[in-house]
């Protein structure tokens, strides 16, 4: 598959999409504009590559829909070379997004199957991550913390304390919390044992699970 100029004024008309529900980030709104996410997907979802929806990958997965990635990386206020922690890569497309704010990135995937592709697929289309690992999210990434910012890709029951932990004083963590709907929320590390929280809108995201499937 091809990027084509077509492509190009789909993603132009999803940015307006997007700016009508109220994404203002327009370093954001740039990458949303660049990147080709019909790549991403399975090629019976072309047609629907440009829809703010969100469509099944691999794994019984889904790419998320492109409002939610703009909302949550707006949320995350990258900077370039901010590093930052991705739990839970799927089809690569929030780390692209990630890797056009010029964050230095880290990202975690427990599904083997979705790892092994990405791992392969994300450089060929120039979207270079620090490093891919599959793992298990919840563990965070202990060895390469503290990090400006972690984003959290899928609905968790609970936050879990190490990604807390792993946060740097001003850090940000971006998070869905919630069983069948989360709410999308913010932690914002002010000392080492205070956090501010914010809670946002509603959101529906796959669940966040533990371990690997190897």
């Amino acid at each position: 598959m091809k990027d084509l100029p077509k492509h190009k004024g789909l993603r132009n008309q999803l940015v307006e999409v997007l700016r009508t529900k109220g994404i203002k980030n327009e370093d954001v709104l740039d990458a949303i504009a660049n990147i080709p996410r019909h790549l991403f997907m399975d090629s019976s979802f072309i047609d629907f590559a440009y829809k703010d929806k969100a469509f099944p990958i691999a794994a019984d997965q889904t790419i998320s829909q492109p409002y939610t990635v703009a909302f949550q990386s707006s949320l995350l206020q990258v900077k370039p070379q901010s590093k930052i922690l991705e739990i839970g890569t799927g089809s690569g497309y929030q780390t692209a997004v990630l890797v056009h704010l010029k964050a230095t990135v880290y990202s975690i995937e427990r599904q083997k199957e979705l790892f092994v592709k990405t791992k392969v697929f994300l450089p060929k289309l120039g979207y270079v991550a620090k490093k891919l690992i599959l793992g298990d999210g919840y563990k965070g990434l202990p060895e390469i913390a503290p990090f400006d910012g972690i984003i959290v890709t899928a609905g968790a029951p609970f936050v879990p304390k190490p990604l807390l932990a792993q946060l740097k004083i001003g850090g940000r963590l971006v998070i869905p919390i919630g069983d069948k709907e989360q709410i999308m929320t913010l932690f914002i590390r002010k000392s080492e044992k205070e956090f501010k929280k914010q809670e946002f809108d509603k959101f529906a995201f796959v669940p966040f699970l533990k371990d690997v499937v190897k």
